[in-house]
């Protein structure tokens, strides 16, 4: 059976998991009758809980006489090392491009890792079917990307199709018949070439890795195309590092193949095809699986170096333990490291002492999700602010710059652009964009957007869009304004009383309710003022013998303000830290004695 390899690239919510939805139901490769969930290709928790992809995952369907495996892949550039890798795995790309934003920070980035492998895309305008959309536009918004991306003639020669994969068809014209997917199918068929690895069916074998997994049955598992040979369950290979050196030889134990949404074992791997291979202590991301009789490993993909970096800490405060069950440094270490194998995108450093350590990765949303997920597995963790990770370049001190790309009403123009300015950022775009918004186009350093996301939603009443991506090093820009208000600090361990809380309204806003456990160095509000202020959550109302008419009304309590996880780390200042739990959230000041804090804040002074 021919195969064809192709990934699907594209921004954020471009609809690329919506479309391999459509792919698989008129490939057949549903029953009727069967149950399949909305975007069924998210499968992780937290992938259907935010309405991202956060994991490259591979299905395959059959086309008449031709199997096509296809590749669903992240739109954040947060998990850009996840697209980097697959892309050298097919040897096309579907890229889709929304009829009504156009191309975005994010179409860049993927088309720009495309465009460098030599791929040669086929373009999808898809929800053309949306008011707002203007797909000429959009056409050529796309030309002009391939242009300034240096694309060949081959690949500005791109075929279009016009899409809704929602409603489930795509068409050639725009007032086409719009029936069904066989457009797309078709032209995939035709448009990407049969792997060039067919070709060396008799050589030796040869895969590089380029996803890892867990299975309890099975062990590790590694997910590859298959170079140049082919391989039985029971052969032996070798596996070697990037550098050449041996890491270990393991005998294969299961081959799995993609299957619509499943995995089945085979009896034999082709030249071609993406496989899973099991059986395998050591081997990781980027390794070569070779047949003994092969010298050197296959050349790997270089991944973009991280921009920052957030240190993860044993949870120290009075309340450790009672929540979680992991708890010691050893357990969050292992736990570390084994992310860091599986995703190239994402560095693990020990720190002196032993009892934190520095993760580096592309940016706050990979590390809120990689947080949260240790946290759903029962760990406690105290987590540091974001820092920007510096670069010294002849003896000048480098700092990385994103490209910012925002959609607002024309209202909040000013607001943004005045923020924009405050956090160093400087504008190069401003221009009307669909729907009546104006697009703003910046260059803003990555020091500025920490924490900037939360205040940008309300300063647009959340109706404005920010994307960023990765844009260039620059020289350092010099301080900037950190977050302007102190913050309301416990000083006694306990339970939070309503009547304590109803006297501290006035002080500023809550983060903590009647109930709540809180101790001495944990931040219970925002202070109203720039400085921070000790205050006593736990103080009872006196009560005396003489009752007053008017003195016993019940307390009426401002709803207090709780912040999601990634909320809560761009809030934090340097001096705080981030409590997380697998059931609670809390801010705290990083030494808890008022004392030491004083004596620290002299030091740094």
């Amino acid at each position: 059976m021919e195969l064809r390899n192709v990934a699907i690239i594209a921004h954020v919510d471009h609809g690329k998991t919506t479309l391999v939805d459509e792919l698989l139901k008129q490939s057949g490769a549903f029953r009727d009758n069967q149950v399949v969930a909305e975007r069924a290709m998210d499968s992780n928790a937290l992938e259907q809980e935010r309405g991202i992809t956060i994991f490259a995952k591979c299905t395959s369907v059959e086309w008449g006489d031709k199997r096509i495996n296809i590749v669903d892949t992240p739109g954040h550039a947060d998990f850009g090392g996840e697209v980097e890798r697959i892309l050298s795995m097919v040897d096309g790309v579907v890229l889709l491009v929304d009829a009504a934003e156009g191309p975005m920070p994010q179409t860049k980035f993927v088309t720009s890792k495309a465009l460098a492998l030599g791929l040669k895309p086929i373009v999808v305008l898809n929800k053309v079917d949306k008011p707002e959309a203007d797909p000429d536009n959009a056409l050529d918004l796309v030309f002009d990307l391939f242009a300034s991306l240096d694309a060949n003639e081959d690949q500005l020669d791109f075929p279009v199709l016009y899409a809704s994969g929602r409603s489930g068809w795509a068409d050639t014209e725009l007032d086409g018949p719009r029936d069904s997917l066989k457009p797309l199918f078709d032209l995939i068929v035709e448009h990407v070439a049969e792997p060039e690895q067919v070709k060396h069916a008799d050589e030796p074998f040869q895969m590089l890795a380029t996803t890892l997994e867990a299975d309890n049955f099975l062990g590790r598992i590694l997910t590859g195309r298959v170079e140049s040979g082919t391989l039985e369950a029971g052969k032996t290979l070798k596996a070697l590092s990037r550098d050449g050196s041996e890491i270990e030889r393991f005998r294969v134990s299961k081959i799995l193949a993609f299957r619509g949404l499943g995995r089945q074992p085979i009896d034999k791997a082709e030249p071609g095809d993406i496989v899973a291979i099991a059986g395998m202590s050591k081997a990781t991301v980027a390794d070569s699986l070779l047949d003994p009789a092969v010298e050197g490993p296959l050349p790997a993909q270089p991944i973009d170096p991280p921009t920052i970096t957030v240190t993860f800490g044993i949870n120290d405060s009075p309340l450790a333990g009672r929540d979680g069950d992991k708890v010691q440094s050893r357990v969050i270490r292992d736990r570390l490291m084994r992310q860091a194998e599986g995703d190239v995108a994402i560095q693990v450093a020990d720190t002196p002492g032993g009892e934190a350590f520095e993760v580096s990765g592309r940016g706050e949303l990979q590390m809120g999700v990689l947080i949260e997920t240790m946290r759903r597995e029962g760990f406690e963790l105290s987590i540091s602010r974001p820092q920007v990770v510096m670069r010294e370049e002849d003896g000048q001190r480098l700092e990385p710059i994103e490209e910012c790309t925002i959609d607002v009403d024309e209202e909040y123009s000013g607001v943004v652009v005045e923020k924009l300015a405050t956090r160093k950022g400087e504008m190069t775009e401003m221009r009307s964009s669909a729907g009546g918004k104006t697009r703003i186009i910046a260059l803003v350093p990555s020091r500025g957007l920490i924490g900037y996301h939360g205040e940008f939603l309300t300063d647009t009443r959340g109706t404005g869009v920010l994307n960023r991506m990765f844009h260039s090093w620059a020289p350092y820009k010099g301080q900037m304004p950190g977050r302007r208000r102190g913050v309301l600090i416990s000083m006694e361990d306990g339970e939070a009383v309503p009547y304590a809380l109803f006297n501290l309204e006035d002080r500023g806003k809550m983060f903590v309710e009647p109930g709540d456990k809180v101790y001495q160095g944990m931040v219970i509000g925002e202070h109203s003022r720039d400085n921070d202020l000790e205050v006593n959550p736990l103080k009872g109302k006196k009560l005396t013998n003489v009752r007053a008419s008017g003195k016993d009304d019940a307390v009426v309590l401002t709803p207090a303000t709780k912040m999601s996880l990634e909320e809560a780390i761009a809030y934090i200042a340097d001096d705080e830290l981030v409590e997380v739990t697998p059931s609670t959230i809390r801010i705290r000041k990083r030494y808890l004695d008022p004392h030491e804090r004083k004596r620290r804040a002299r030091t740094a002074a």
